[in-house]
Order: C-alpha cells, then structure tokens, then sequence
C-alpha cells in the first residue's frame, strides 16, 4: 500500500476524544513564537519606479532609519538592480531586511524591455531558493531567502493616468511578485485631483488586468496608497513629527489628513508582513517552482489520472534520459563511423591523385630523359661525321702536298739536265 493511501486512511479514521486533564500541547503557539524570536525574520522589498520619485527616501522613512546609498542619475544604459541587505532589531526581534531598488528605470529612450531585468532578477531569486530546496542535505533553515516578498510600484504624480511603461511593468510582474502601487510625493497634486487619479488608476489596473496584492484585512479603499517620504523633523505641538517644508507651508509624513503613509506602513509592516511572505511562498514560488518541474518533465499524474509518486517519477524520467542517452550515444557512434568512411574516402581519393600525379611526373621524367638520350646521341653523330670530314681533308691535304713535292723533284731534274 502506498504511503499517501496510509496517510488518507489514517485521516479518515481520526477521532476526537476528549482529555481527562492538562497535557501541555496547549503551549505549541508559544513555543512557535520562542522559535520564530531565536531564528529572527527576514523580509526583501522590491522598489521600482522612475529615478527620482524617492523610492529611497520612503525607505528611510518606513524603517525610520538612514539607509546607505547614492542617489541615481538619469544617464543610465540601462536597467540595473541593487540589492542591499540590513540587520534591524526592534525590542527583541531581529530583521533582516534587503532593499532592491531599479536604478535607471525609465530613463531609456527605448523602454520597451526596461521590465526584462527586474522579472530575470526576480527569477533568479526563485531559482536559487529552488535549488536550495532540491538538494538532498538541505539546509532551508538557515538558508538566506532573498525572494521578493513586495514590489512597491512607485507611479509618478501626474494626476491624468497611468504610463504605458507603468501598465506593461505592473502586468509582467504581478504573477510574480505581491504588487502594491504607491503614487509617489502625492503632495505635488491637489487633493481633489489625487482623488481622481486614484479612481484613474484603479480603473485602469482592472481594465487591463492587473493583479495586486489584495490585503487580507483591509478595505481596498486606500489603493493605491499616496504617500511621501522625508527623514526632516519638526516640533509641531508638544512632539517632533516628520514634515516636508514649503513656502506655503509643511505636510505631515505621519498625518493621515495629509497622505496614506501611516496606513501604508500598517498594512505593509505592522499587519500582512507575514501574508506577503506567506503569498510569496505559496503563491508566487508555488507557480514558479511548478512550472519549472513541469519543464523538467516531471508531473504529479499519470496519463490515467492516477496519483504519481516522486520514485515513479524519477524513475520514468531517469529511463527516458537513459534511453536519449543512449540514442545520442547511438548516433554519435554511427556520425563517428560515417565520419571515418568519409575520411578513408578522402584519403583514398588523395592517394589516388597522389600515384596519378606521380605516374605522370615519372612518364614527364622518361619523356625528358628520352629527349636528352636522343640529344645526346644527334650530337654524337655530328662529332663523329665531323670527326671523320676532318681526318679525310688532312689526308687529302697530305696527298696534295706529296704530290706538290715529287713535281718539284721533277722539274729538278729536269733543269740538271
């Protein structure tokens, strides 16, 4: 019997039995906050936005810290992403928070893949904690989970309706990430406009079908939050409240008549924090990591609809990898062979042209020898016919002079007497 029918059964047949007295177990909820407490959290917040909307100065004003960091200018290539990674501690409850800002955003001419690198980056993370999850001594427990648990989406305060870059980001990103859409330095606009803007904006979410994160325990009328950042003080009163300054005036960071930032950073720290890790985690990931077995070709059913097991699963999937291996290996062999025979063939076809080429360079040798022999032999004829014209004009001129000489010894005598 296989162990999940073990487990079905043994659900199935469970009783309730009440207890004659105290056990203990009542204390489970406070063991799992001791745990929790000793282990400390983390939480990783994703910014995106265009430069200069204070993406980090509403950082500094959530956390109620002075993070590290250089503003961004406007003459970036491209879109790059910076991580950096904070250890907090509140009353006895440590932090670990990363903050991710998109440094460039929206500063291309082109912005047609301005949101390629955040959803590649955003990936990385998933992938890394999927390989984490995947190995056999996993170490999950200590393991630092850089997912992106939030992507607060800062909007420009324009106050018409969304940009196309806006619309297009928002829709790439929000089946992978829990969206919230902040409309950043809120005050640059009238109340009655920001008003609109927002009726604007969420028309504009829903028409094109943009899903944010949806707080469990809040209405939705507050979305998208308008907000503004500044680490300024000022006494007001009796206390120091944070404030931007202008010359008609000051806004209350902390003054829900003046923005959304107070409710903004109860929704997003005091109340859904572990939402948005828990929506991370079973959500988000869960699709992710389903969507990359099922590319690795495992499945939790059968052709039959029948439950699969993971050993009957990597068993399939370690046949059907041994079997194109063996294919592989298979064709490889008989490339191997074909590229072999084509070898020998070439070299035969070389040596054939090389004992061709020699055949005539030995004919062409003959040819030149014969030429000369038969050189050879014309100028030995004509020595030797020169040879014998040369010996029969000495003997004829011999003869002559012998001839020349008994003439004279005739006349000789002929004169003595």
């Amino acid at each position: 019997m296989a162990a999940t029918d073990i487990a079905r059964q043994a659900g199935e047949g469970c009783r309730t039995v009440p207890l004659a007295g105290h056990v203990g177990f009542d204390s489970l909820p406070d063991q799992l906050v001791n745990q929790s407490i000793s282990q400390g959290f983390c939480f990783n917040i994703l910014c995106v936005g265009e430069t200069g909307l204070g993406k980090s100065t509403l950082m500094d004003t959530l956390f109620n810290t002075k993070f590290e960091g250089e503003p961004a200018t406007h003459t970036q290539p491209g879109v790059q992403l910076q991580s950096n990674t904070y250890d907090l501690q509140e009353s006895n409850v440590g932090l670990k928070l990363t903050i991710v800002s998109t440094v460039g955003f929206g500063d291309q001419i082109n912005k047609e893949d301005s949101y390629r690198p955040i959803v590649e980056f955003i990936d990385a993370q998933f992938e890394a904690y999927l390989q984490e999850e995947l190995k056999i001594r996993r170490l999950l427990h200590n393991y630092h989970d850089s997912r992106i648990h939030a992507c607060l989406y800062f909007i420009a305060p324009t106050g018409h309706s969304l940009k196309s870059l806006d619309l297009v980001t928002m829709k790439k990103l929000d089946s992978k990430v829990n969206v919230i859409p902040v409309i950043a330095k809120s005050d640059a606009i009238s109340k009655s406009e920001l008003t609109k803007f927002k009726i604007k904006i969420t028309s504009e979410l829903v028409s094109n079908g943009v899903q944010i994160y949806q707080f469990p325990t809040d209405d939705e009328a507050h979305l998208p939050f308008a907000v503004i950042g500044s680490t300024e003080e000022l006494k007001i009163g009796n206390k120091m409240v944070k404030v931007r300054q202008y010359p008609w005036g000051t806004v209350q960071v902390e003054n829900e008549a003046h923005c959304d930032f107070v409710k903004l950073r109860e929704m997003l720290i005091r109340v859904n924090m572990e939402d948005l890790r828990e929506q991370t985690h079973s959500r988000h990931y869960e699709l992710y990591r389903r969507c990359k077995l099922e590319e690795m070709g495992f499945k939790d059913t059968d052709p039959d609809s029948k439950p699969f097991s993971l050993q009957e699963t990597y068993e399939a999937k370690r046949n059907e990898f041994l079997g194109e291996l063996q294919k592989k290996e298979e064709e490889m062999r008989q490339m191997f062979v074909q590229r072999v025979k084509e070898k020998e063939a070439e070299l035969k076809e070389a040596e054939k042209e090389l004992h061709e080429k020699f055949d005539r360079l030995k004919k062409l040798h003959q040819d030149e020898k014969k030429k000369l022999e038969d050189k050879k032999k014309s100028l030995d004829d004509e020595v030797n016919a020169f040879k014998q014209r040369k010996t029969a004009a000495e003997l004829l001129q011999s003869q002559g002079s012998q001839a020349g000489g008994s003439q004279t010894l005739k006349r000789d005598k002929e004169k003595k007497n």
